[in-house]
């Protein structure tokens, strides 16, 4: 005898794997899923606002998204004259299982817009570098890693 759904349970039946598969994806519509890309935010994501956390809790003070310097960098830290980035794998092309997740999709226009993003990543850390900078990236899967963050700080505290 198989156990029964309490009375109001709306769980689907795991009878199928394909069903239960099926229920755990998300399907999108095309307008549904443009418009999910487009309110991925450029500034002030979790991954950021974590860093931020992290670096002020432990005494680093420092400026946001600064204007003034090439690739406006999410984290500026005038004291030590470095910047952060905090680039999201995906986005940016990270060698790790989300960076390297393809698109299913319209395949050609996010190969070229991740190669883009790489090209111009690498072209402002450049300038960076040139006008005496030093430049940290922080990739979206490392932001929960203790002893990433702990190494950056290690790498802050010895610029001084």
């Amino acid at each position: 005898m198989q156990p029964t759904a309490p009375p109001g349970d709306r769980r689907p039946s795991t009878s199928s794997s394909c069903t239960a598969r099926m229920m755990r994806q998300k399907i999108l519509t095309t307008s549904a899923r443009s418009a999910l890309m487009k309110s991925v935010g450029q500034s002030d994501t979790a991954p950021e606002r974590s860093v931020r956390s992290f670096l002020h809790r432990r005494g680093f003070r420092f400026r946001l998204n600064s204007a003034s310097l090439p690739g406006r960098p999410d984290i500026v830290l005038s004291r030590y004259r470095t910047v952060i980035f905090v680039h999201g794998c995906f986005w940016h092309g990270h060698d790790c299982r989300h960076g390297s997740v393809q698109a299913k999709t319209n395949r050609d226009f996010w190969t070229a817009k991740i190669a883009a993003n790489r090209s111009r990543d690498e072209r402002k850390s450049r300038l960076l570098h040139a006008a005496d900078w030093h430049v940290e990236t922080i990739w979206e899967c490392e932001v929960c890693d203790e002893e990433v963050m702990q190494r950056l700080v290690r790498r802050l505290r010895s610029r001084l």
